[in-house]
């Protein structure tokens, strides 16, 4: 069967589940996106792994996985999502170690959030992204143009209780890294996405 590589396009709140977050991954070579509930506190994890610049002050569950893979020498290969059963998606993290390659069956939450921080590439097979990819709705960039952009619906990113259509940039980024300091990663992950949306 043929893999097909993903990477994360973003982080939305969920407008199924109370609580949850959809991880929108995109198809590389092609426009489908791969939408998938996920829990918070696996939002927030991914949230802190994709953004570069900001440490915990202490390691959060999958920092801890990847600093006791690193000391007995762990390395995480890929990720692949390989089941769909009924909504819920399955993957596996090929991981290699003294040149023996292991299969590790995880959630796709946490394995994400771990390939994220081995900077693993993440694959799925052809016949998940035919069953569950989507076309987000798209506008023409310039009138008579063919070239599409992707254009998210409002629906799809609520505005969230914090009220930061008043706060600049600068300082959503200080309030970020002090969300951050105090260990408060349900804001920290609200501030991202705000300032994911201004960029």
């Amino acid at each position: 069967m043929r893999l097909i590589k993903l990477t994360i396009k973003g982080i939305s709140y969920s407008q199924t589940q109370n609580g949850a977050y959809a991880l929108i991954l995109n198809e590389e070579e092609g426009e489908r996106k791969l939408p998938i509930v996920i829990g918070a506190f696996e939002a927030q994890s991914i949230a802190i792994a994709l953004e570069k610049d900001l440490t915990p002050p202490r390691p959060l569950t999958h920092d801890l996985f990847k600093n006791f893979a690193i000391r007995y020498k762990i390395h995480i290969k890929q990720v692949i999502i390989h089941k769909l059963v009924d909504g819920v998606f399955y993957a596996s993290i090929i991981c290699e170690r003294d040149n023996v390659e292991e299969v590790i069956d995880a959630r796709t939450s946490d394995a994400i959030a771990l390939a994220l921080r081995f900077d693993a590439p993440i694959y799925t097979y052809k016949s998940i992204l035919d069953k569950a990819g989507i076309y987000l709705k798209t506008s023409p960039s310039k009138p008579g143009s063919e070239a599409q952009e992707i254009k998210l619906e409002e629906e799809e990113v609520p505005a969230s209780s914090d009220d930061f259509r008043r706060t600049g940039i600068k300082e959503l980024q200080r309030q970020l890294e002090e969300a951050v300091k105090n260990e408060n990663y349900e804001r920290a992950a609200k501030i991202r996405d705000e300032i994911s949306r201004r960029q």
